[in-house]
């Protein structure tokens, strides 16, 4: 597998072949239903269970707080469509929903569809720079508030959102009423930062093993509230995701945790091994991604969006995911320069991949960035497997399409 070219980890990563071997040998062993009471159904139901087990361990959480999903996307519809069982007032309105302005189309885009069900739906824009404050959730928090989203790292910009400060400021504003529901979508920053989900007023997260070397279909959603979910079915995993086990991707994504995530600083004590060799990783990410900075910055018409990023002090720098970079190249199309490094093998993105389809770039629009840079942004996103010798390679592939322009 030669990953020197791919610089788009943020739609997928690479595969893991060992643990995906691994998790397709069990499945093999282990290939009867779950949720079958016979006794090679109850030999499968121990291996799942074990598997959330380790989810839980990795990511500081209880067990009976881990569910299976098929991804992220399901992972953030649940919390949010367990509203629809609330009833309408006499003039059709169920409540208000918070949401950042920044999130992912599984979000964005699902709340749109339900203000036409009877919610109202706030949108919170962030600043310049792609920042969503603890303060600005707050002003806007009211008796009908009843669910609040916002992403830990934004899948286009890597803005480091303050979930933390938002929980506490939301209980807070809170106290003494009925506290609205938080939601964290935690797909960019499982296995990237630090990460803390077991923190007070962080009520669900998503997460997504495709992201951190694991197979496509296979989420998780840490929930610690009792809700009524609004699919339903066969009543697997507590009634709050039905539909057969994945089995495979269950193991799958908990040996992913295991290996790549990084629980926040708060969680452990003392550090281990695996521990101290994940923030070595991370500390050796970030050192790349200013090195790929500065080198980008020297480049004719080069833009860092957002323009903080272009700080490469270790302060600012830890606003950001030290895996993503959006940058805009004045002149050259986004589209235009996502081909043009595709045709040298270089693989990147001009935002979501989820919305790659769409013209429009709504995180960029919602922090009033200019439409030439929504128009010639594009992301660069990286990976464990990075290194700076593949950087290198990338800048130069970049200057060289600059000669071809002008």
């Amino acid at each position: 597998m030669d990953t020197s070219k791919y610089f788009d980890w943020a739609a997928t990563s690479p595969c893991d072949k060992e643990i995906l071997k691994d998790a397709f040998e069990k499945s093999l062993e282990f290939y009867a239903n779950p949720s079958a009471l016979h006794s090679e159904g109850q030999k499968a139901r121990e291996v799942f269970e074990q598997a959330r087990i380790l989810c839980a361990k990795s990511l500081g959480v209880k067990p009976e707080e881990v569910f299976f999903t098929s991804g992220g996307t399901e992972s953030d519809h649940i919390p949010l469509l367990s509203f629809l069982n609330r009833e309408v007032d006499s003039q059709g309105f169920r409540g208000e929903i918070i949401i950042s302005a920044i999130e992912h189309p599984a979000l964005r885009e699902e709340c749109e569809l339900l203000k036409k069900q009877g919610f109202s739906v706030i949108n919170v824009n962030p600043d310049k720079n792609g920042f969503i404050s603890a303060q600005q959730i707050a002003s806007k928090i009211n008796s009908k508030t009843l669910y609040i989203c916002v992403m830990a790292i934004n899948n286009e910009t890597g803005c480091i959102q303050p979930i933390y400060e938002i929980a506490d400021k939301i209980s807070e504003v809170s106290k003494g009423k009925r506290r609205p529901h938080f939601h964290v979508d935690a797909v960019q920053a499982a296995g990237k930062i630090p990460l803390d989900l077991s923190y007070p007023g962080i009520d669900s997260a998503a997460l997504s093993a495709h992201k951190i070397g694991g197979p496509r279909g296979i989420g998780v959603l840490v929930l610690k509230k009792n809700i009524k979910p609004f699919l339903t079915g066969g009543g697997q995993e507590k009634n709050i995701r039905s539909g057969t086990e994945n089995l495979f991707g269950a193991i799958a994504f908990s040996k992913c945790l295991e290996k790549y995530y990084i629980q926040g600083e708060g969680q452990i004590a003392p550090k281990d091994k695996t521990y101290e060799e994940k923030i070595a990783l991370l500390k050796k990410q970030e050192e790349n991604v200013i090195f790929f900075i500065d080198e980008l910055s020297k480049i004719q018409n080069c833009t860092i969006v957002p323009a903080l990023r272009a700080d490469t002090s270790l302060e600012i720098q830890k606003r950001f995911s030290p895996y993503v970079i959006q940058a805009s190249f004045k002149g050259i199309p986004g589209k235009v320069m996502l081909r043009a490094l595709d045709a040298k093998g270089y693989s990147i993105s001009t935002g979501s991949a989820c919305s790659a389809k769409k013209q429009n770039r709504p995180v960029l629009a919602a922090m009033n960035a200019s439409q030439e840079i929504q128009d010639t942004a594009v992301r660069f996103s990286f990976g464990h497997l990075t290194n700076r010798s593949d950087i290198s390679g990338l800048l130069n592939a970049i200057k060289e399409i600059y000669k071809d322009f002008f």
